[in-house]
């Protein structure tokens, strides 16, 4: 199972994935990790479709070793999010500015998915996770 945590910088997407992964027994990829081990910190669209391409080469490599897998980054675009193809899309909707004026000129509303969050509670990782489990 391929898991996305998206949404806008500052939104709460490691957050909540540092607190998923355990109870999933999953792998876990952040994006800043990604951009870091591949020294790439271009955030143009092209450099964005990259990443998530990045993003979804490590998640499908968990996936076909039958291993869950949490990925947390932005994902703007809707072609970003196909790109990463996503089993099951968590949305971390509890900002509506990120620090990053041309993040948020860029980030589109997902018209699909799977969890869409919008306030944070100490347990929404808990209900997440459980209904994830519970439809596996």
């Amino acid at each position: 199972m391929k898991v996305l945590v998206m949404g806008l910088p500052g939104s709460g997407k490691t957050y909540l994935t540092e607190r998923l992964v355990p109870l999933l027994s999953a792998a876990w990829y952040n994006a800043d990790k990604l951009r870091e081990m591949a020294n790439d910190w271009d955030f143009s669209e092209e450099g964005r479709k990259r990443q998530s391409l990045r993003m979804r080469s490590f998640a499908d490599f968990e996936k076909s070793h039958g291993r869950n897998v949490v990925c947390d980054f932005v994902c703007p675009t809707r072609e970003t999010r196909q790109n990463f193809n996503a089993d099951i899309v968590i949305w971390m909707d509890t900002i509506k500015e990120g620090r990053y004026e041309d993040t948020n000129k860029l980030f589109q509303d997902p018209q699909k998915v799977d969890f869409h969050i919008t306030e944070w509670n100490d347990h929404n990782h808990e209900d997440v996770a459980t209904a994830i489990l519970d439809n596996v």
